[in-house]
């Protein structure tokens, strides 16, 4: 074996050490939610964010991009975003749905299967975008889930400290729509909708100031009021592709009403 053949090997193997942790918190995730403990499963789901965005950093960093690591990053993915968190949130409430509580889990995986296909597919095809995903991503969907139970365990445990009020007062709300929720992220992914990707960000320059404050914020929120801020943070990047097509639709209608060029229509002679 050359040495060539060995360096291609560690480029490789590199990124899909983290796939692999991504894939073990998938795994915990599961367990936990057999076991009734939600609040374990969906930290598990969180850190398993975390594995994720690094395995496609570091196979950037280290040239490792590779058709066995795009396939590898999917099924890993899909254990710990697809299957987790429909697992997680079936054992948590959807269950007292009775017969409704199963299709609408496997309708959650089901739509982070076919998010995960058609995210592989159009990036053999095409390369794929680097500033934005078609349809909500699979870790963003699972997120938002997982952060919710998080949310609501502040309830169970009762911890009332260092929490939003005024966010406490909506979680009988959101318990009561938590089967909606579900499936609203389930069709978000499947959708057609943009959401900012952000993977060309660099917040050590010059000009990135309020990038950098953009995550220095969110950091510190989270720091002082995790299950608040973390939640947050996911809800507003689930409603920032449905509000952004909106504006966009908006903007198209004033056009087509001002003239094709948005200005306002000629007066004539």
């Amino acid at each position: 074996m050359d040495r060539l053949t060995l360096k291609r090997g560690g480029q490789v193997l590199a990124p899909s050490l983290f796939t692999v942790g991504n894939m073990a918190c998938g795994f915990y995730a599961l367990l936990s939610a057999y076991r009734g403990e939600f609040s374990a499963a969906a930290t598990g789901i969180l850190v398993g964010m975390v594995f994720d965005a690094l395995d496609g950093r570091v196979a950037r960093l280290v040239h490792g991009d590779s058709s066995f690591g795009v396939e590898f990053d999917s099924l890993s993915d899909f254990m710990t975003f697809g299957v987790a968190p429909a697992t997680m949130m079936y054992g948590f409430i959807l269950k007292d749905y009775g017969v409704w509580g199963y299709p609408l889990a496997f309708f959650f995986a089901l739509c982070g299967a076919l998010r995960l296909a058609r995210f592989n597919a159009v990036a053999h095809d095409l390369g794929g975008s680097k500033t934005h995903f078609t349809g909500l991503p699979i870790p963003g969907a699972a997120g938002f889930l997982a952060s919710f139970v998080l949310l609501y365990q502040i309830v169970e445990e009762g911890r009332p400290a260092r929490t939003w009020h005024f966010l406490m007062a909506q979680i009988p709300l959101l318990y009561g729509l938590a089967p909606a929720m579900v499936a609203i992220v389930a069709l978000l992914m499947i959708s057609a909708i943009p959401y900012p990707a952000f993977k060309q960000l660099r917040f050590f320059r010059p000009h990135s100031v309020k990038m950098l404050l953009g995550i220095l914020i969110p950091a510190i929120l989270i720091f002082i009021y995790p299950q608040n801020a973390i939640f947050l943070i996911f809800f507003a990047y689930a409603l920032l592709g449905p509000v952004g097509w909106l504006v966009r639709l908006g903007r198209r209608l004033i056009g087509r009403v001002r003239g094709t060029d948005g200005a306002p229509p000629a007066r004539p002679h």
